[in-house]
């Protein structure tokens, strides 16, 4: 396995590619256009691959819903007001329990924004977005290798549960350029009953999200609860930094956790002692791996590229156990470790010492 420097929105293609996706559907926006650059030159070279830029983003989450329910894995992209507008598509995905992966290179709102990287589609991707009961799987690399390595990973958790997994990334992420490692992908795993592959022989199977008897709707929203409680229970994913010993630790993800680790390191050196507790899966939330550091540890300061969402998570995963502090910049405002460090160490001197 050889080591290839590539961008990042290019990393999430080669390996979706790799992980066996055979079905893009994509629309252009900044900060995501090199992904369907790449698929369109990409997926013709792959056995069975199939490249489509549709009209709109709309259209884009409802031909990834057709190829899924026919078997093929599938992926669409796009960027904070495209997601919003494939948000009644991927409600139906998850009502009708297909498999598939919707990238977010996250950039500045609301509204149309900016295209600089920020975080504010944390509660549009972590509650859902869409009408109804329904969660989505939603995975925070913060490296170019968490790229390549949790784009396969959401291939395969979304087969795995037959649910809509999502990449949330950002604009900076998916520009900036790092060595990676492409991993073999697991084969896949996926019951042949579950797609739809023409009549053939035997009973004819069918796919359908409207149901009209309110007691067949009911059961069918506890039947995907129930799932949602599995997935909350077995596929949360987190990293600990510098937490033995610390007397305040910063909650960050994505872009946030990598300026929050740089500034750490250099506090540290000035004997300040800080951790860092960085969620890979915001959905679902590492809520009791989290928890269980207030037993120790009862100063924790949210650190995110927005006004403050998942300070919420945060602040029911701790529930009143421990002190929490938010420092945010959003609208696409990038600090450096420098300008962070600052900020911690004012907060650090003023209740930890």
């Amino acid at each position: 396995m050889n080591k290839v420097l590539m961008s990042g929105n290019f990393i999430i293609c080669e390996a979706a590619i790799r992980a066996g996706c055979r079905f893009y559907a994509g629309y252009p926006i900044t900060p995501q256009n090199e992904i369907p650059e790449y698929m369109a030159e990409h997926m013709r070279k792959a056995e069975g691959g199939i490249f489509i830029q549709p009209e709109s983003e709309i259209a884009a989450i409802n031909m990834i819903a057709g190829a899924s329910a026919a078997g093929l894995r599938v992926m669409t992209s796009s960027s904070s007001p495209g997601i919003s507008l494939k948000q009644e598509g991927i409600s139906s995905m998850a009502a009708c329990e297909l498999p598939g992966v919707i990238v977010n290179i996250m950039r500045g709102g609301p509204g149309l924004g900016n295209i600089r990287p920020s975080q504010g589609d944390y509660f549009q991707a972590t509650r859902g977005g869409g009408h109804g009961d329904y969660r989505t799987i939603v995975l925070a690399p913060a490296t170019c290798q968490e790229l390549a390595d949790l784009t396969m990973a959401a291939f395969d958790l979304a087969d795995k549960y037959r649910t809509p997994a999502m990449i949330l990334a950002d604009g900076m992420m998916g520009q900036m350029m790092e060595p990676v490692i492409f991993k073999k992908p697991k084969p896949r795993v996926y019951n042949k009953k579950f797609m739809l592959q023409g009549a053939g022989t035997g009973k004819s199977k069918f796919i359908r999200g409207l149901l009209l008897d309110p007691i067949d709707m009911e059961e069918h929203n506890w039947k995907l609860a129930r799932k949602y409680e599995v997935i909350s229970n077995k596929e949360t994913l987190h990293e600990e930094y510098n937490i033995n010993g610390a007397k305040m630790v910063i909650v960050a993800y994505g872009t946030a956790a990598r300026i929050a680790k740089g500034a750490i390191k250099r506090l540290r050196s000035n004997g300040m002692n800080l951790g860092l507790f960085r969620p890979l899966t915001l959905w679902p939330f590492p809520e009791l791996q989290l928890r269980s550091l207030s037993a120790k540890i009862k100063n924790f300061l949210v650190f995110e590229m927005s006004t403050g969402q998942m300070l919420e998570d945060v602040r029911l995963a701790l529930q009143g156990y421990a002190d929490i502090r938010f420092h945010g910049r959003p609208g696409g405002a990038v600090p450096t470790p420098a300008e962070l460090a600052n900020v911690i160490a004012r907060i650090y001197e003023r209740t930890v010492r």
